[in-house]
């Protein structure tokens, strides 16, 4: 017939090649972008996360001065350490081996979360920065071996719990972007700040939506750098120093003695260990859902003993636990860059950067409210890849309840930080995180008001919330979603990479 065309060639439209001679097509995850890509959007990764990544050394090195445990000339190294350890943790993760790494495009940092307990144990009577090393040494080991145990959670885990967790982590960090911007001054932001922020935002959007589609995936790095160059005359780079700082440092294991392990700072120090998990946990759930690779029990097992690794390794040469820092996720939502190699280089780049502590320097100095204007970007991403996970999910009352308590209680240490001030350290330790809190409700309340048998009711449609009955019968004579009841998802098959 006229206009036909035969299976060869209809093969040859589509591309199709004989199935012998094809090579394997490469996912966009394991997929090496060629230098001229894989440079920028690692410093990009770099420049997203450093002021979070020093933050944690330098709260815990100033308290620990402060009480006589350091000297000032220690602080730069407890930075360096961090640096250096946090691209190695990153490059673990995201290369992977044996059973190590989640080879996802993950970066990793000290976690906020044992901050508090650090100061505890490094300022009480008999504390020091050995004594600390020591907790998170124990805390490393611990995560090791409970990340298979811990992994089998993860079935507790449906879409409604993952993108209420995914959701609450974005809204919990736009505290940090505030911060920043407003130069955590208690008195408000400075209208300069403001400005150079909310400008920086508008720079990020131009990019987005007037540059061609390789300048538009460096969007953040490009805002930051033209950002950072508007704000040289107005004084607001802080390089000063940077003419002190050595070429070169290293730093060597145990530099502040041998460890000291004291049973309470351990049990303490554990207690961060399950809430740095849970954290990381969100989060492999989280970048798995950006970039199409659903976290299965084996691969979120695997980056779990990644995280126990490079904590042991933190505790070994004078540094902090370590988590998946979510700024990074939501930057991968933001550029759609799906490569871990991505993350590989930016973990060598933290590397250099720890052990030539110059470079650190040039990007510690960059403007702090530049840096608090792509945050709002970035955990505003991370929060609307929440709320596209969430778009699986029926929603009956139930499961609005879950979604409600889950975000109210995730979201009290936030507006109100000292809400728990008079409660125990080990309850300070779980509930002052809100990532935490929230994920342990959103589990409980998921477990408590989606048995079967309220599944069953829901399927009938005898448990409509008030938006679905005002629709009537259409709604209720609608299918759900599969899986989309928010119900404790069927055990997952362990996967080989």
């Amino acid at each position: 017939m006229k206009g036909t065309l035969h299976p060869k060639h209809v093969r040859r439209r589509l591309g199709a090649v004989s199935t012998t001679t094809a090579p394997a097509l490469v996912d966009q995850v394991d997929e090496v972008p060629p230098l001229r890509t894989l440079i920028p959007l690692g410093l990009q990764h770099v420049l997203a996360m450093y002021a979070g990544a020093v933050a944690v050394p330098f709260v815990v090195g100033g308290a620990l001065i402060a009480a006589g445990k350091l000297t000032s000339a220690d602080l730069s190294l407890l930075i360096n350490a961090d640096l250096f350890i946090a691209g190695i943790a990153s490059i673990i993760q995201s290369v992977g081996f044996w059973r190590f790494g989640v080879r996802l495009p993950m970066m990793q940092g000290c976690t906020f979360a044992a901050v508090g307990p650090m100061i505890a144990i490094g300022t009480g009577p008999n504390g020091s920065a050995a004594a600390i090393y020591g907790a998170v040494i124990a805390c490393g080991a611990f995560m090791l071996i409970a990340a298979p145990f811990f992994s089998m959670l993860v079935r507790f885990f449906p879409p409604l719990v993952t993108g209420t967790v995914i959701l609450l982590i974005g809204l919990s960090l736009l505290d940090v972007a505030g911060g920043w911007i407003a130069d955590n001054s208690t008195k408000g932001a400075p209208v300069l700040f403001v400005a150079f922020a909310f400008g920086t935002l508008v720079l990020i959007v131009l990019i987005e939506r007037f540059a061609p589609t390789v300048l538009a995936r460096l969007s953040i790095l490009l805002g930051l750098v033209i950002g950072t160059i508007v704000a040289i005359p107005f004084g607001l780079t802080e390089w000063g120093t940077l003419g002190d700082e050595p070429w070169f440092g290293i730093s060597l294991p145990f530099q502040f003695g041998a460890p000291v392990f004291q049973p309470a700072a351990i049990v303490t120090m554990i207690i961060v260990g399950l809430v740095i998990m849970t954290e990381t946990t969100g989060d492999m759930i989280a970048i798995g859902e950006i970039v199409g690779k659903p976290i299965t029990r084996q691969r979120l097992a695997d980056g779990l003993r990644a995280d126990g690794l490079s904590t042991i390794l933190g505790g070994v040469f004078n540094t902090f636990p370590y988590t998946a820092f979510a700024q990074n996720v939501g930057l991968v939502g933001l550029t759609g860059v799906r490569s871990r190699y991505v993350a590989t280089f930016a973990g060598g780049v933290l590397v250099v950067l720890g052990l030539v502590p110059k470079l650190g320097g040039v990007v510690a100095g960059l403007p702090i409210a530049v840096l608090g204007g792509a945050g709002v970007a970035l955990f505003g991403t991370v929060a609307a890849s929440g709320i596209r996970t969430l778009t699986k999910v029926r929603f009956n009352n139930s499961n609005i309840l879950v979604v409600a308590l889950a975000i109210g209680v995730g979201m009290l240490p936030t507006v109100y930080p000292t809400i728990y001030d008079r409660f125990p350290s080990w309850f300070q330790t779980i509930f002052d995180s809100g990532i935490s809190a929230g994920a342990i409700t959103a589990v409980v309340l998921n477990l408590l008001l989606n048995s079967r048998r309220r599944q069953a009711q829901f399927d009938s449609g005898d448990d409509l919330a008030a938006y679905d009955a005002s629709r009537g019968a259409q709604t209720s004579a609608s299918s759900p979603l599969p899986g989309s009841t928010g119900a404790v998802s069927e055990p997952l098959e362990a996967e080989h990479p």
